[in-house]
């Protein structure tokens, strides 16, 4: 994937989201607004980000019908193993989604491979994952900022993965989550463009050599089961995706 940015907006961007990152607290909402950006410089932002931060341990992908579709890095650093604890400020509104994920078990088969989409789902493990979505900017900056702050993910949390999952639904799916005493979905629920494995097969089909690629290890997760709602610390999570099964999340409140 070759892109050419503007260095001058990519470097303040880079900069004010490493140290974002590095001090705790958002980007100066006057700095961020004043940042005018294209998708291209967003996806370049990712890269010089990811070249500081570390390893990457996954991807999400948007695939919705009525949109363009996205992509981003999930820092390795972020990705815990249900059941997970996560201290968290408790001022901090931590935004929560229940997602169909998938591991790559083993290298994806090249391009001229024969029956290739049978050969990238042998390649796949399937798992239940929470998304945790924190933000390094301001909340109401515009959907390309957004991208650029690795379309705002601030972590995983994933369950145990299954191999034999092929013959599961893939959306919609019947699902279950609760934060807290509220359970916000229970029953039916869509997965975002129609079908997770389809969506998997975009993100291999766009990303080149984005931010190293996809990788033996990484996860993938397809689209929120559940939209957006946001949580404060205190509270206890459980999702569940039938067939799939259950992961879990405690926000504690940072000392």
């Amino acid at each position: 994937m070759n892109f050419s940015p503007t260095k001058d907006t990519v470097s303040i961007l880079v900069s004010a989201l490493l140290e974002a990152r590095r001090a705790g607290r958002p980007v100066a909402g006057d700095v961020a607004r004043q940042l005018d950006l294209t998708v291209e410089e967003a996806y370049r932002i990712q890269a010089e980000v990811a070249r500081t931060i570390g390893q990457i341990g996954g991807f999400k992908v948007a695939n919705k019908p009525d949109a363009p579709r996205i992509m981003a890095p999930i820092f390795r650093k972020d990705i815990l193993t249900a059941p997970a604890v996560l201290d968290v400020p408790s001022d901090e509104d931590i935004g929560i989604e229940l997602e169909v994920g998938f591991r790559i078990e083993r290298p994806l088969p090249d391009r001229a491979f024969p029956d290739r989409r049978d050969a990238i789902a042998k390649c796949l493990s399937a798992l239940p994952v929470i998304e945790i979505v924190r933000t390094r900017l301001p909340m109401d900056v515009t959907p390309v900022l957004k991208l650029a702050d690795n379309q705002i993910n601030g972590g995983l949390v994933v369950g145990t993965p299954i191999t034999d999952w092929t013959s599961l639904a893939l959306g919609p799916v019947s699902a279950g989550l609760d934060l807290g005493d509220e359970r916000v979905l229970d029953g039916d629920a869509n997965v975002p463009g129609g079908d997770a494995f389809e969506n998997f097969l975009v993100l291999e089909e766009m990303i080149g050599d984005h931010c190293g690629g996809l990788q033996t290890g990484q996860i993938v997760i397809t689209g929120s089961l559940n939209g957006l709602p946001y949580v404060k610390a205190g509270i206890d999570i459980l999702g569940r995706i039938d067939g799939f099964g259950e992961v879990s999340l405690r926000l504690n409140t940072a000392s």
